[in-house]
């Protein structure tokens, strides 16, 4: 339902939101979620629906700066403010950022449903400046459920995204580059 709000219908609401750099300007329903307006509307496919209770973290963006799960927030209510999805994370034409790159060599996603809930929230406690222990990557992650990898592939993603010396599940270390797979490793 693109176009703006009229004043005859107080159910729609005319918003405007920075979404992944781009502001995108629509008409949304009072009962609209924000994970449903990005998927639906703006076809953001990083926000997963999931539980729709704020229990799993597949919807996890970043609103304004801050963490949050989509599923909880209604559309209207973003009005005016910024967006941030994993689709946001790097450009589509360029390389994946560092913690993508780990993802990707440690292992840390299998299905895919809860990554980019993942990636939003390792990219918020990376930037936080926060020290990244082990502990301090698995409180942080503990809103986001996984029922594929065990967590201890994407603690270790995280873990080598802040620059420790992590061991590969195959032996092998990241090259610079960021990844053993782009260096031609198997």
């Amino acid at each position: 339902m693109t176009g703006t709000a009229s004043d005859d219908s107080p159910d729609i609401h005319a918003i405007s939101v920075e979404v992944d750099g781009v502001v995108e300007k629509s008409a949304v329903s009072s009962r609209t979620l924000l994970v449903h307006w990005l998927r639906d509307e703006l076809d953001k496919r990083g926000p997963k629906i999931g539980c729709d209770t704020g229990n799993c973290g597949a919807c996890t963006i970043r609103w304004d700066g801050m963490l949050v799960k989509s599923c909880m927030v209604l559309a209207a209510q973003a009005d005016g403010t910024t967006v941030e999805t994993a689709g946001g994370l790097a450009d589509a034409d360029g390389p994946l950022t560092t913690l993508q790159a780990r993802f990707r060599d440690y292992h840390a996603l299998q299905c895919g449903y809860c990554t980019s809930g993942m990636l939003m929230t390792a990219t918020d406690l990376l930037e936080s400046g926060e020290e990244i222990t082990e502990h301090s990557v698995r409180r942080a992650i503990k809103g986001n459920l996984c029922r594929c990898t065990g967590y201890q592939g994407i603690v270790n993603a995280v873990r080598a995204a802040a620059g420790q010396d992590v061991p590969l599940p195959h032996g092998k270390s990241p090259d610079s580059h960021g990844s053993d797979i782009e260096a031609g490793a198997q």
